[in-house]
């Protein structure tokens, strides 16, 4: 990998990492592994109660970026307000699906799980594993639109609610 394709990131800044969502680097350290000398991230997921150590140089590969402009941030709200797509196929192959798009690190991938899996007042039956998937998405999702506009999750949480419920 080129210098080129490395992402520079600093401490105090929030990340989107794939597996987890957003976590915030609380440092940058030079480590020795295994008789190599690394330059590590340390990624601190407050949710979770995880940190994590990430070598500089992968950040990109696994999929590690900065959170979402304001721009991307509207395609995702524009994709909520959108039509849900239910597919007919098996729940497994879905819920295979569904987690790896929650897993991708995009953010509008997010936004069609989100989408597909909400149930308003009217049609509220969910399986409890279809309901987990949409906890674990729309948590993740409203961690990065907090993060985006500087708020707490409880209120971007009720922002994602009104934009799903119809008028």
């Amino acid at each position: 990998m080129s210098k080129s394709d490395k992402l520079e990131f600093s401490i105090d800044q929030d990340i989107v990492y794939p597996k987890h969502g957003v976590g915030t680097i609380t440092d940058i350290r030079v480590q020795e592994i295994s008789g190599i000398t690394l330059e590590l991230y340390v990624v601190r997921f407050e949710k979770e109660r995880m940190t994590l150590r990430v070598p500089t140089e992968k950040a990109v590969g696994v999929g590690m970026r900065c959170i979402s402009d304001e721009e991307t941030m509207k395609k995702a709200f524009k994709t909520l307000k959108g039509k849900a797509k239910v597919k007919r196929t098996m729940w497994s192959r879905r819920a295979q699906e569904y987690e790896g798009k929650i897993n991708s690190g995009s953010i509008t991938q997010l936004a069609e799980v989100v989408r597909d899996l909400h149930r308003s007042g009217d049609q509220s039956e969910q399986s409890y594993s279809e309901r987990q998937i949409y906890e674990s998405a729309i948590s993740r999702l409203a961690r990065e639109v907090a993060a985006v506009e500087e708020t707490c999750e409880k209120e971007a949480l009720s922002k994602l609610e009104t934009i799903l419920t119809p008028e």
